[in-house]
């Protein structure tokens, strides 16, 4: 039997999380937890979301969307735990229980100890919901400044892709990016090698389909984020096998780039996402219109090369 879970990750204002301790006497009793509880005969998801925040928390729900939907089987129990993203809401929250609650941010998560099952919870809830990948570099200056106003934009979460420079060229310019990233407050990663990577470190590497399926183990320390690009099931079931901490799945639409792939359409997209232990972003033909689509489809957001790094300038 499995229990269906509806659990919330409340964002504050200041981009905080609430975080719940659970009773030392239950399941899983004295870890941390996002708060949320089983859904009841004949409620809907949102409807048990909002009553398990009001009775644990205190707090009325006014907007959510989903996150992520995580299956764990723990060996005495199995759960699906359908997560949502909380971005409004009125009241204070406090443990209405006697439960100790805290706001962190997500880079404060390392600091406590959650279920095993929160794992890809704690990967979506640090996550942005737009992945840029950016375009081959053609000249440097122009790169650079296409990368500054694409940060300046909101984009926190950053895929430093060039296949066509020298080795020498690509880690000056990759160097830069990952400064300029971070400057602005985003993540970076590089779509290299491990020898690579070792040699330009950033907050993480993405692997493409062919260099994922050339590893036996996670390529880099679990301090940094490892992304890869999925097309099939035999993909996502290796970057699980790697530890993966997201991916990226497509092509979800026809794309120019691409145009004599199959789309895998937003059905195709939302059974192979949904059976993925790990936050999924959708690739080809996205553009920032699609965020709520791909969010009803299990997505975390979109990940895209010209819609998010400025179609009119490329």
């Amino acid at each position: 039997m499995c229990v269906h879970v509806a659990a919330a990750v409340v964002v504050n204002q200041s981009e905080e999380v609430l975080i719940a301790k659970r009773p030392a006497e239950v399941h899983q009793g004295g870890l941390w937890e996002f708060p949320g509880g089983k859904l009841e005969a004949g409620e809907t998801v949102e409807q048990a979301l909002a009553r398990e925040l009001l009775e644990e928390t205190g707090i009325h729900v006014e907007r959510a969307r989903p996150l992520i939907r995580v299956h764990y089987d723990y060996g005495d129990k199995s759960v699906l735990l359908d997560v949502w993203r909380v971005e409004a809401f009125r009241g204070e929250a406090h443990g209405r229980e006697g439960q100790p609650v805290m706001w962190v941010r997500p880079e404060q998560f390392a600091s406590y100890t959650f279920p095993a099952a929160n794992r890809p919870i704690l990967r979506a809830a640090s996550l942005p919901d737009r992945y840029l990948i950016t375009p081959e570099p053609a000249e440097p200056d122009m790169f650079l400044q296409q990368l500054d106003r694409a940060l300046a934009r909101g984009i926190r979460l950053v895929q430093f892709r060039a296949k066509k420079l020298e080795a020498s060229a690509w880690q000056a310019l990759a160097a830069e990016v990952i400064e300029r990233c971070h400057r602005a407050g985003a993540r970076c990663l590089l779509n290299t090698s491990p020898a690579g990577f070792a040699a330009c470190p950033a907050d993480g590497m993405h692997l493409d389909s062919r260099h994922l399926h050339a590893h036996e183990v996670r390529p880099v320390p679990t301090s940094v984020l490892l992304s890869a690009s999925c097309h099939n099931e035999a993909d996502i079931r290796q970057a699980e096998t790697l530890g993966a901490d997201f991916i990226v799945l497509s092509p979800v639409q026809a794309t120019a780039s691409h145009p004599d792939a199959e789309p895998l359409g937003w059905e195709r997209f939302h059974e192979m996402s949904d059976k993925a232990a790990m936050p999924v972003f959708a690739l080809g033909g996205m553009r920032p219109e699609d965020l709520e689509t791909a969010f009803a489809h299990g997505a975390q957001g979109i990940a895209a090369i010209r819609a998010l790094w400025g179609i009119d300038d490329l």
